[in-house]
């Protein structure tokens, strides 16, 4: 949306002139069923450093009917422009502004978002703030280190229920008056409105009494597992309270699962909202559970770092997501009683492979990257900031040491809290505790881009005893495009020794070194040992970086991959596997035989589903074309003939069920799905619930088999918001130039879907099985997307540049007409970053592909 950003300069210029005091803001939403917008009335009370200066503040709103100043009316029509109210002529001291709005409700998941459930014909809403929406409800000065006091009172139809940051008040005669919040940011304010459904608990310990709420709308009750949610945020509790030395900071602690949800969760303070997708309608693995959890976790750790203390700036975005990711994880490892221990399994198999495609792109930058406006930190919420940054977090924490880590981290909650801090003011307080010098490893690590190339050089004599042992570094030129140079780094890893043992890889010895920022590490401690069977670089996965096995180790790997005993050496050895695959170092059909051997020895079910989705992505883009159907083939036979093998009713039964339905394709397999839907095939213990009915459907609508009046019935069936989306998705998958043209027009054409409905459209428009059925939309996707980028607000508008950019159109046509359009279009950097990545997609598949021919 043109006029709405905002410089790190403006920001800074802002924050030395103002200190912002409170805010009381009143909304009338008693409008909400039926009204597009809903009347915002704010007063916020702020000293201004200089006399007769001038500032701005944010507002996006359809229409503004007054603006009063210091008991002075602004004309409205002079002031406001471009998202923003000018303030002229400030008093030295207090001053006091009223800001009387109509704003809006969207469909967009950004601002104050309403949804409508068909279950029950009612309105649902809910604010998300993020990075900058606040705006869209109230007048606000939208940056993080103008912290305020917030006090809502809204206005609701009776029946409803208000939650915000404060507890939630008794309401007289349909309104809500909340006390005023802590000192927060305006990001993390939040209202949810609407008839939700509440389970109440309390967290208690010592004296310490917190009320927890569970909230979601009634038509997803009945699969509501509150005490199985409750049971994690205790866990949380317990372990964050005593990691921190710093007690919960907010009145109470709800949890609110919405409709519609553009991420995974958001922080709001004492009021977190999370997709309403985690609450499982169906059966799902227990990979799904730990997922559910760690969300959990990371959102309740940012009630200490990101809430209680903030960013001043949004360059440390990483810092903030980085520490709520590696503490959550490190929570569900370490807590008594957490169901999975392993969740470091999960990180390198699943968060790091995330980190480590993102730091191979274009657009490649420094964990603490440069942000200059906002338009840069909203296509920042990447792999680096979350999963590179926590993979460096990990680092850091083995680099000073645990306890040392979580001391200084006590010392800066209670410096800061309720403030705004820098990276320097953590480190800072590190280097306290721990003895370390920071600046070397800052230095190389948070202002650098790139990943690092970890390889053992081992020689040994002729009985097999090592004489040398070397850890070589390589720091592979950046990607075309990226900023910056390679840099060699220090690593703080593990090395671990593997020996074959009755035919399981057992680790018999383990050196952690640090690895010195050259070319060359000596490792004099493994010399005069027996060479082992593996030997495995960045063992237990403290470092980031790329390891690659020496040529014995890989020989018994390839041969043993799913024979280790331990679940995070084997998750290691399989995402090192799939970068060699990405690389074009190892072919797709190797990587296919190699996951065909091991995968039916992996225990660990998310390992298994990653591998899933990693093999169907080799096959569809890095396999060679005249391969590539004889190995879906393969890969589809081995989906059925696992399904049929898997102890009936297990996770791993569930999970080969939807690989198989993912690629089913010969008439005989398809005719499996139907008869599995239509209850005349059956599989002892597959129970073909709701969503593994729409996995179904949507392939065989996706292969021509069902068309209108199968997707029809299908909808029937499940007339709710989640039916709604999986029948978007069926359509917009059938093969046919009609069924194409219609969802392509109702994406980029119309601007009426809802987010989750257009992203359900734009997921099943793009089929693997279609290319030549898309092909004649690479052109219209470049005649339109920088339209659609201009046009539509930023959650909307990234979904089609990054959904329909043609990435199945792996060849050096797409790469042209994408450099072309680069070349003419002019796009902003936001949009120019995105298409630069998909077309680096491109670029890597055709890599591979030539690697597999």
């Amino acid at each position: 949306m043109p006029g709405t950003n905002l410089t790190r300069e403006e920001a800074q210029r802002r924050a030395e002139l103002l200190t912002v005091d409170s805010y009381e803001i009143d909304l009338d939403l008693r409008g909400a069923q039926e009204d597009a917008t809903y009347r915002s009335v704010t007063t916020v009370r702020f000293d201004s450093a200089e006399e007769g200066a001038e500032t701005f503040i944010d507002l996006v709103a359809p229409a503004v009917h007054k603006a009063t100043l210091n008991g002075h009316a602004l004309d409205v029509a002079a002031v406001f422009r471009d998202s923003r109210i000018k303030l002229k002529h400030l008093k030295q001291g207090r001053n006091e502004l009223t800001v009387v709005a109509d704003c809006a409700y969207t469909n967009t998941g950004e601002g104050l978002h309403k949804f409508v459930d068909p279950v029950d014909d009612q309105a649902y809403l809910y604010t998300q703030f993020e990075v900058p929406d606040a705006r869209r409800v109230f007048a606000s000065f939208e940056q993080p280190d103008l912290k305020a006091t917030f006090q809502f009172t809204v206005k609701a139809p009776a029946g409803w229920t208000v939650i915000s940051n404060s507890p939630t008040p008794e309401p007289e005669d349909g309104l809500w008056v909340f006390e005023p919040t802590p000192r927060i940011s305006t990001y993390i304010t939040a209202l949810i409105v609407g008839p939700y459904h509440a389970v109440h608990s309390t967290y208690e310990k010592d004296g310490q009494v917190v009320p927890l709420g569970i909230y979601c709308r009634p038509s997803l009750a009945e699969f509501l597992d509150a005490d199985a949610i409750f049971e994690v945020t205790r866990q949380g509790f317990d372990w964050f309270q005593e990691k921190f030395d710093y007690a919960y900071p907010f009145a109470k602690y709800d949890q609110l699962f919405v409709p519609e949800f553009n991420a995974g969760a958001m922080e709001n303070a004492g009021a977190v909202t999370i997709r309403d997708q985690y609450v499982f309608r169906s059966k799902v693995t227990d990979a799904a559970y730990e997922v559910r959890a760690e969300t959990i976790l990371h959102e309740l750790a940012h009630m200490w770092f990101g809430d209680l203390v903030t960013m001043e700036w949004w360059n440390d975005l990483w810092l903030n997501e980085s520490f709520a990711t590696y503490t959550s994880i490190a929570c569900q490892a370490a807590a008594p009683g957490s169901r999975w221990p392993h969740s470091w399994t999960t990180f390198a198999n699943s968060m790091k492979t995330w980190a480590y495609r993102q730091d191979q792109l274009p657009s490649t930058h420094p964990i603490m990257a440069e942000i200059n406006d906002l338009d840069d930190v909203l296509v920042n919420f990447d792999g680096i900031t979350y999963a590179k940054g926590a993979s460096v977090l990990k680092q850091l924490v083995a680099y000073v040491g645990e306890d040392a880590f979580f001391r200084g981290v006590q010392q800066y909650f209670k410096r800061h809290a309720f403030g705004n801090t820098r990276l320097s003011d953590l480190l800072g307080a590190l280097e306290e505790t721990s003895g370390r010098d920071l600046r070397t490893w800052s230095k190389a690590w948070l202002e650098t881009a790139g990943i690092n190339i970890l390889r053992p050089e081992i020689e040994v004599d002729g009985d097999g005893v090592v004489t040398s042992f070397a850890v070589r570094q390589e720091a592979p030129a950046l990607p075309a495009g990226a900023k910056g140079e390679p840099v060699l780094r220090p690593h703080r890893i593990a090395i671990g020794l593997y020996e074959l043992e009755g035919g399981k890889l057992v680790r018999t010895d383990r050196l952690e070194l640090d690895v010195t920022a050259t070319e060359r590490t000596e490792v004099p401690q493994l010399v005069g040992k027996r060479r082992p069977a593996v030997v495995l670089l960045n063992d237990d996965d403290l470092s980031y970086a790329k390891v690659r096995l020496d040529e014995v180790s890989l020989e018994c790997v390839t041969e043993h991959l799913g024979d280790f005993t331990e679940s995070l050496p084997r998750a290691l050895c399989w995402a090192s596997a799939w970068d060699m695959t990405r690389d074009g170092e190892l072919a797709t059909r190797a990587y296919l035989e190699l996951v065909l051997s091991g995968i039916a020895k992996e225990s660990d079910i998310g390992v298994v589903q990653s591998l899933h989705r990693q093999v169907k992505l080799a096959l569809d883009l890095y396999a060679a074309p005249e391969r590539r159907e004889a190995a879906l083939a393969r890969w589809t036979e081995a989906t059925l003939a696992h399904l049929r093998t898997a102890e009936p009713g297990s996770d791993h039964q569930l999970a080969w069920a939807r690989a198989f339905a993912a690629t089913a394709r010969t008439p005989q397999q398809l005719d499996l799905l139907t008869g599995l839907l239509e209850g005349t095939e059956t599989i002892e213990g597959l129970v073909v619930d709701t969503e593994l009915r729409w996995a179904f459907v949507e392939r065989l609508a996706a292969t021509g088999v069902y068309d209108e009046t199968e997707i029809a019935a299908e909808y029937e069936r499940d007339r709710t918001a989640a039916g709604e989306r999986h029948a978007a998705t069926a359509r917009a998958a059938r093969p046919t130039e009609e069924a194409k043209a219609e969802a392509w027009a109702s994406v980029v054409d119309s601007d009426k879907l809802p987010n989750a409905v257009q992203e359900a459209v734009i997921g099943g428009f793009v089929q693997t099985d279609q290319r030549e059925l898309l092909a004649p939309y690479t052109e219209k996707f470049f005649s339109v997307v920088k339209d659609v980028w201009e046009t539509r607000s930023h959650e909307m508008a990234q979904q089609v540049a990054v959904g329909l950019y043609p990435v199945l159109q792996v060849s050096r046509e797409t790469l042209d007409a994408t450099d072309a359009w680069l070349a003419s279009a002019e796009p902003n950097a936001a949009l120019r970053r995105l298409v630069s990545e998909s077309r680096a997609g491109v670029e890597r598949a055709l890599k591979a592909q030539a690697a597999d021919a």
